[in-house]
């Protein structure tokens, strides 16, 4: 995950939105959310700057942080296993196909915060600078991701409707 400085500043930040928002929705994860002050590096950021932060069921945010970033995050944890959430610290390590599945559960969960929804989490993965081999988040989204549909039914992290079961993988 890069960053395109021209557009960098557009996308929707933790002090854009309620912050209950988010709060609610990664508690229905078991997650909790920790603020750390602005001017401090945030743990467990594996990007670093205003990137999110994973340790065990904590995820470090500042105010300035990207909601996609949190979102990413937060999917890293509801998509590894047991084994890995219980050592998580700051590296949420995976596979390509389990990272697709991130990206795609993100956007899904996107739909959860009033203040985000999908179509402004796909234009902000873009302007952050996500890479999908059709262009765009969007174009991945709806032509090339059915392997990562497919991973998340599979790990019952979402249903065959397409909306998330709100449960983390074991």
């Amino acid at each position: 995950m890069g960053k395109t400085n021209a557009l960098e500043k557009t996308v929707l930040r933790f002090y854009d939105i309620d912050p209950s928002q988010l709060v609610n929705l990664l508690a229905r994860f078991q997650l909790k959310v920790q603020i750390t002050a602005t001017n401090k590096d945030i743990p467990g950021s594996f990007w670093g700057n205003e990137e999110a932060g994973l340790i065990g069921n904590q995820i470090f945010l500042r105010q300035d942080t990207p909601v996609h970033s949190a979102l990413h995050e937060a999917c890293h944890f509801i998509c590894m296993d047991a084994i890995r959430r219980k050592q998580l610290n700051t590296n949420a390590g995976n596979f390509q196909q389990e990272e697709n599945a991130v990206c795609y559960l993100q956007i899904l969960l996107a739909d959860d915060l009033p203040s985000l929804g999908r179509q402004r989490m796909m234009t902000d993965m873009d302007a952050w600078g996500y890479s999908f081999r059709l262009g765009n988040t969007q174009n991945w989204f709806e032509q090339d991701s059915e392997e990562s549909r497919t991973w998340l039914q599979k790990h019952k992290l979402i249903n065959q409707l397409n909306q998330s079961t709100y449960q983390l993988r074991c």
